[in-house]
């Protein structure tokens, strides 16, 4: 019988890529983990303080209104006109579509009161107030 000879002299047919696709994986997760946040501090936003709080749906949609009147959903820049309209095709596709709010708390109880009457005016029936535990 003859033994194989194998003295690592041959060309490399083959490339081992398991480590790649480790790191890739790995990358991929932190990124996944991160993008949250980064999408959440891209508008400042001074949340009032609350001692009772529930946690928030994964798949809420996000509307921020920022003390100087800037409102983004879901970390885009829109109009209340657009909001509005969002907001209405997304409660089209899913009825039951839940709703963030993030206001500043330095606004006026009549800005924030607008704001929900127009997320209400869209359709929407499950609407939470962000807020941070004390």
């Amino acid at each position: 019988m003859q033994a194989s000879s194998d003295d690592g002299d041959g060309p490399i047919t083959g490339i081992n890529v398991t480590p790649l696709v480790d790191v890739t994986l790995v990358v991929l997760i932190i990124m996944m983990a991160t993008a949250p946040l980064i999408a959440r501090r891209a508008i400042k936003v001074d949340v009032p303080r609350a001692a009772h709080h529930d946690r928030t749906a994964t798949d809420a949609l996000t509307v921020a209104l920022n003390g100087a009147r800037s409102l983004t959903l879901s970390g885009r820049s829109v109009t209340r006109d657009q909001l509005i309209k969002e907001l209405s095709e997304a409660v089209r596709l899913s009825p039951e579509q839940p709703v963030t709010v993030a206001a500043d708390k330095s606004l006026p109880y009549g800005e924030v009161t607008s704001l929900l009457d127009d997320i209400r005016a869209a359709g929407v029936h499950r609407v939470g107030l962000e807020v941070v535990r004390k």
